[in-house]
C-alpha cells in the first residue's frame, strides 16, 4: 500500500487508473476513463450535457420561455443575467461581441428583464392576454427607445384629409369575421427601417421612416390585389425623393401616397434598395415606375367598423401610439396594454380576427423579425374609446388602384419600351 504524504487525501482506484493510464497525455481519453470506471460520473455527465445542451441551442428570447413557474416570478441571480445579457447582445449587436461589457446597458437589460418575468408571470397566471420578451430594444430605456424610433404625427398633421365615404360601414353590410392578406398573398416580408436618419442632438436622438414603410406596404398589397402581382416596392424613394415628408425626420402615410401620384409610381426595392439614411435623390431611379396608384382616401375618422370594412377589402397604412415599455417589449399574444392616443408611429394593418372571444387587428410593423410576433403585433380591437386601441381609427389612410388605372398604367409602360427599342 503506498504511503501518504501529509494532508494528502487517499484516491479512489478509478482515479489511480485514469492517472496511471497510458494514455494520461489525452485529457479526453482519460475522462473516458472516469466515464467507464464510474457510474457516478457517468449519469453527472449526462445531466450536465443535456443541460447544456438545452440552454446553448436556444436563442436568449426563448430561454426566458423556459422559466415559467407557475405564474411566480424568476428569481435570478447576477451571474445569470450578465450570461443571458450576453447571449442577448451576441445575437442583437454582434460587432460588439468583443468589446468590453458595458456596466450601464446590462444594468437597462436586468430592469427590462425585471419587467418582462413579472408580466410573464402574470400572463401564467391567466391575468394578461399578451407576453413580453428581450427583443432587440432590451437594452434601451424607454425614454431611450422613443427618442430613437418614434416620432410625433400631431405635429404634422395632414391639411388635406380626404375623408371617403367608401368604407363607410352602413345597414346591411356583412363583413368577414376575419381575413388576413399575408394569407392572400399581398403582404411581402417584414422590413426594418432601422434607425434612420442623421445624428439630431449628441443624445443621439433620431426619429424614423416608419411613414415610408406603412405607405409602402399599403401600396404593395393593393397593387397585389388588382394586378396579382406581389412586389416589394422602394421606401428609400420615399425618403431621398418626397419633399413633402421629412425623410428620416418623420412623415404622414398620406403625403406619401400624394408623392407616388404626382409622379407617377414608384421603383421596386431591388432596384432601389433601402439604406437607413437619406440620400440624394436618384432622379434616373426614380422614374422607374413597377407599381402605381391613381388615388387615395381617408378611412372615416374614430371608427373602427369602417376601419374593418377597409382592412376588409386591402391593408391599410395607420397611425398608433407605440410609446409604453410594453409595446417596446411585446412578444406575442393580442396586446391589450396601457396606451394612449398620442400618435406617434406608422403602420399598417393587414388583417384582423378574434381568438377567445378576443377581437384584434394584424399589423405589420417595420422593426425587423425579431420583434413582436415575427415582426407583427396583434392589437386589440373594438374597444370602449372610439379612436381604438393606440388610437387606431384616428389616422387610416388607403391607396386606391383601379383596374382601368392599372390596364392603362401597363399600356403606357409597354409604350415607353417600344419608343425606347426603336430608338435603340
Amino acid at each position: 500500500m503506498p504511503v501518504l504524504a501529509a494532508g494528502s487525501v487517499a484516491k479512489p482506484s478509478w482515479w489511480l487508473q485514469a492517472q496511471q493510464s497510458e494514455h494520461q497525455a489525452s485529457l479526453f481519453s482519460s475522462l473516458l476513463i472516469l466515464l467507464m470506471a464510474s457510474p457516478v460520473a457517468i449519469a453527472l455527465f449526462l445531466l450536465f450535457s443535456s443541460a447544456f445542451a438545452v440552454v446553448s441551442s436556444v436563442p436568449c428570447q426563448d430561454v426566458l420561455t423556459l422559466s415559467k413557474q407557475g405564474g411566480a416570478v424568476p428569481v435570478r441571480s447576477d451571474e445569470e443575467v450578465r450570461m443571458l445579457y450576453l447571449e442577448w447582445r451576441a445575437k442583437n449587436h454582434p460587432a460588439e461581441k468583443y468589446l468590453d461589457l458595458n456596466e450601464y446597458r446590462l444594468e437597462v437589460f436586468k430592469e427590462n428583464l425585471q419587467f418582462v418575468d413579472e408580466h410573464n408571470a402574470a400572463a401564467d397566471r391567466g391575468e394578461q392576454s399578451f407576453r413580453l420578451g428581450m427583443n432587440r430594444f432590451a437594452d434601451l430605456t424607454n425614454e431611450e427607445y422613443r427618442a430613437r424610433f418614434l416620432g410625433n404625427f400631431s405635429q404634422m398633421r395632414s391639411t388635406s384629409r380626404k375623408i371617403s365615404s367608401r368604407y363607410l360601414l352602413r345597414e346591411g353590410d356583412n363583413l368577414l369575421d376575419s381575413i388576413d392578406w399575408r394569407e392572400n398573398g399581398a403582404v411581402v416580408q417584414v422590413k426594418n427601417q432601422a434607425q434612420c436618419g442623421m445624428l439630431i442632438i449628441p443624445s443621439m436622438i433620431f426619429v424614423g421612416s416608419c411613414w415610408a414603410f406603412s405607405a409602402v406596404a399599403a401600396i404593395e398589397g393593393i397593387n397585389q390585389i388588382v394586378t396579382g402581382n406581389l412586389i416589394s416596392l422602394s421606401e428609400q424613394e420615399l425618403v431621398d425623393c418626397d419633399a413633402g415628408n421629412r425623410a428620416c425626420n418623420g412623415g404622414l402615410m398620406d403625403a406619401a401616397f400624394r408623392f407616388i401620384i404626382n409622379n407617377g409610381g414608384i421603383n421596386s426595392e431591388e432596384n432601389y434598395p433601402y439604406i437607413g439614411q437619406k440620400g440624394t435623390c436618384n432622379t434616373n431611379k426614380k422614374n422607374v415606375h413597377v407599381a402605381s396608384i391613381d388615388r387615395y382616401e381617408n378611412v372615416p375618422r374614430n371608427n373602427e367598423k369602417s376601419l374593418q370594412k377597409a382592412v376588409a377589402n386591402q391593408p391599410v397604412s395607420v397611425a398608433i401610439e407605440s410609446a409604453g415599455r410594453a409595446f417596446q417589449l411585446y412578444r406575442s399574444g393580442i396586446f391589450t396594454g396601457t396606451c394612449g392616443t398620442a400618435l406617434d408611429h406608422g403602420v399598417t394593418i393587414v388583417g384582423y380576427g378574434s381568438e377567445n372571444s378576443k377581437d384584434y387587428w394584424i399589423v405589420k410593423n417595420s422593426w425587423g423579425k425579431n420583434w413582436g410576433e415575427s415582426g407583427y403585433i396583434r392589437m386589440e380591437r373594438n374597444i370602449a374609446d372610439s379612436a381604438g386601441k393606440c388610437g387606431i381609427a384616428k389616422l387610416a389612410t388607403y391607396p386606391i388602384l383601379t383596374e382601368d388605372a392599372f390596364i392603362f398604367c401597363k399600356e403606357l409602360v409597354s409604350n415607353i419600351y417600344k419608343a425606347a427599342e426603336f430608338l435603340v
